[in-house]
């Protein structure tokens, strides 16, 4: 199962998540994608409620281009192709020469420490 981790991390724990990361590539060591959001606001702004939606949808329906997944999910085309370009930016869905809408991941794991991200 192919999985990526999102965190909230404040600046000094997002650059030393960064060195751990360098240091486990330059071993050779297999590494989790990985995301960080700098405050839970950022992460529930970027990751909302319609658009892991929409990535359930894509991961079940696998191919879809955008108008068949807004037509799918009863939303608006604009508002969908919005989050399938945020969700593609992030390296959450992958657009392919067709079309076609594939998600990369079959699991998202989000951490947010409610105390650092205060």
């Amino acid at each position: 199962m192919k999985k990526i981790e999102i965190s909230v991390l404040r600046p000094d724990a997002a650059l030393r998540a960064c060195a751990e990361v360098w240091h486990a590539v330059e071993t050779g060591e297999a590494v989790t994608p990985r995301l960080a959001f700098g405050s839970l606001h950022e992460l529930f702004s970027t990751i909302t409620e319609k658009r892991l939606d929409l990535l359930r949808h894509v991961a079940a329906h696998d191919g879809l281009n955008i108008r068949q997944l807004a037509n799918a999910l009863g939303r608006d085309y604009t508002n969908v192709h919005t989050d399938v370009t945020s969700l593609v930016d992030l390296g959450l869905l992958e657009l392919g020469t067709g079309g076609g809408l594939s998600t990369l991941y079959d699991e998202i794991l989000i951490h947010a420490d409610i105390r650092a991200a205060a």
